[in-house]
């Protein structure tokens, strides 16, 4: 019996644990932006962009194309 109200209390404070962290990301704006996340990937990257190997076998073949 003294091991059933141990585990209780364990896990009383790891679920305490957990809702203190919870509340303290929350209060700190992790959760603000639920947006920017889900679309980000959709965005190109502008520094990646100019230096992307896509675009320097691109002006390659155009470049060879109008010869």
């Amino acid at each position: 019996m003294f091991i059933l109200f141990g585990l209780i209390i364990i896990s009383l404070l790891v679920a305490s644990g957990f809702l203190i962290a919870f509340l303290w990301a929350v209060n700190n704006g992790q959760f603000e932006d639920d947006y920017t996340p889900s679309v980000r990937m959709l965005f190109d990257d502008e520094s990646n962009a100019e230096n992307s190997p896509t675009k320097e076998l691109t002006e390659e073949i155009n470049s060879t194309s109008k010869k």
